[in-house]
């Protein structure tokens, strides 16, 4: 195999918050360590218009919806993908060479269910990766998630890959916390190889809170926080939600819309409205359960993981990206949390990396990876078999 080149990627990351497309672009190139080097160039964030995010959360675990609705939001998606990376490469002056768009996650299930007389786990995400092609004459690697899920993984998450080429460290254990839709966190110990990586899905992020704005406030997200700081917790909801078993089952796991989409939020709703509990409370306590949720995780897994592998560390940084860094309200619950324990929390932005572009800029490298014929899944964190190439290409 010919030696990998230096390249402009794109990334394109839409998550199950479902509010957009947020771009980044990377020069990545191999170096004489064992990971690649990655220049972070810029990014750029475009939401969706509203009937698009509307025909995205109705097709999310739909119940009942036709294969034609299916059809053109796919496509409709693609167009929009192409528009997104076209935008972002203008503004920053720079043809990309490859783009990897991770697509919109309309199905997740990573736990297998009986279906047609067999037990199957399936995973599906969206957005035509030959509409983004044709309209940029640029390679794209797309459906990054089926590969790891066939080689017995979860699917994902995927983001691991990134936070060990461009955070691991000889000396420090770090956290990388991701508060996208769903909260994720990837655990590397001091001086960690691939293997020592310990990744997962500790539940619910921005997806409770920004649900219960759009059904109580009629806004898409908590701006600032504003509202759960007027709010006040209701500790003995977030207290039983906390007994759901997914909180306590043990990595490798992830989640999504299919464990706390719709019905979840309907029913986290009635349990706080019986204390009485009035529409800022709510939203405070949704963002009390993913602070709680995400501590936990990190409690009941990820220090025992820290302190086995690197037990001579001289410290643990927590950095934490995705939208949810935005919200003071949520980062001031983490802080509270976790720095008793000694724990630094800090930003991806620390590292020049923003926080809402970190996802992007993972499927950015996880591009170039499967480009270059190299693995991209990290197995002990998606519990897949292998390491295996992610995605599949279209040419331009």
């Amino acid at each position: 195999m010919m030696k990998p080149k230096s390249m402009i990627v794109a990334g394109i990351m839409s998550g199950t918050s479902a509010d957009g497309v947020d771009v980044a672009l990377c020069r990545i190139s191999a170096s004489t360590s064992v990971t690649p080097r990655l220049k972070f160039l810029g990014a750029a964030e475009f939401g969706y218009p509203p009937s698009v995010r509307k025909a995205v959360l109705a097709a999310m675990d739909a119940k009942s919806i036709s294969t034609a609705e299916l059809s053109r939001l796919h496509w409709r998606l693609g167009d929009l993908y192409a528009e997104a990376v076209g935008k972002t490469a203008a503004r920053f002056g720079v043809k990309p060479d490859l783009i990897g768009s991770h697509g919109q996650t309309i199905y997740h299930q990573a736990r297998a269910s009986k279906y047609l007389a067999k037990p199957t786990r399936c995973t599906w995400q969206i957005g035509e990766a030959a509409v983004i092609a044709e309209k940029l004459a640029t390679p794209v690697v797309s459906d990054f998630r089926s590969a790891d899920l066939s080689a017995g993984g979860q699917g994902a998450p995927l983001v691991p890959m990134l936070d060990y080429v461009q955070f691991r460290s000889e000396k420090v254990s770090r956290v990388l916390q991701n508060l996208g839709g769903i909260a994720n966190m990837t655990a590397i110990p001091a001086g960690a190889g691939a293997e020592d990586v310990l990744a997962f899905d500790s539940g619910p992020s921005n997806m409770i809170i920004d649900a219960c704005m759009a059904r109580l406030f009629q806004k898409p997200f908590d701006r600032g926080g504003a509202v759960a700081k007027r709010g006040s917790v209701v500790r003995l909801v977030v207290e039983r939600v906390m007994r759901d078993p997914y909180f306590s089952a043990p990595p490798p796991k992830s989640c999504g819309r299919e464990e706390f989409g719709e019905s979840f939020v309907k029913a986290f709703i009635s349990r706080c409205r019986k204390f009485p509990a009035r529409d800022e409370d709510i939203v405070a306590t949704a963002t009390a359960l993913t602070a709680e949720s995400i501590f936990e995780a990190y409690r009941r897994f990820v220090w025992p993981h820290l302190g086995q592998k690197a037990p001579m560390a001289s410290g643990i940084e927590y950095v934490v990206g995705g939208g949810g860094a935005r919200n003071p309200v949520l980062m001031q619950m983490l802080r509270q949390r976790l720095e008793p324990l000694g724990v630094k929390v800090r930003s991806t932005d620390d590292f020049g990396i923003p926080t809402q572009a970190k996802e992007a800029v993972a499927f950015a490298l996880l591009a170039w990876l499967t480009w270059n014929q190299l693995p991209g899944n990290v197995p002990s964190a998606t519990g897949a078999s292998r390491p295996v190439i992610l995605g599949r290409v279209t040419p331009a």
